[in-house]
């Protein structure tokens, strides 16, 4: 099967298209070889490739005739993805949480006080650390 099939029939793709797409960025490795949507994927095939900020590890298992329900998905791949990874990624969206969404306009009265204490801290930290 397809490199492109295989990914879009296990689920970590929404469409062909956005395999061939990151197969031609070059964002795709079978077996440590850059790979094209045309390669052929076998089982015991090592795949890897970086999506959502995470480099998925996964292992070919077996071979879908057609893309599989959500929770036939093990049956056909292994994946060897380092929990690290996902907690990275679980850090990120914390750190993102913190700073204000785009579009809000500018900063209220509060949100400045706020902003200024919290440089105050910062400073009177390092004022206790000499």
């Amino acid at each position: 099967m397809r490199i492109d099939k295989y990914l879009w029939c296990v689920r970590y793709y929404k469409t062909r298209n956005m395999v061939t797409e990151a197969c031609k960025k070059n964002h795709i490795t079978v077996n440590g070889q850059v790979a094209k949507p045309s390669k052929e994927v076998f089982p015991t095939d090592r795949i890897t490739f970086r999506k959502d900020q995470i480099t998925q590890i996964i292992t070919v298992l077996d071979i879908p005739e057609s893309r599989v329900g959500a929770k036939l998905v093990d049956i056909y791949r292994k994946n060897e993805t380092p929990p690290e990874a996902y907690a990275h990624l679980e850090l990120l969206k914390l750190s993102k949480e913190h700073y204000r969404k785009s579009g809000t306009g500018r900063p209220t009265k509060k949100d400045r006080r706020d902003i200024d204490d919290y440089g105050d801290e910062i400073y009177n930290e390092e004022e206790e650390e000499i």
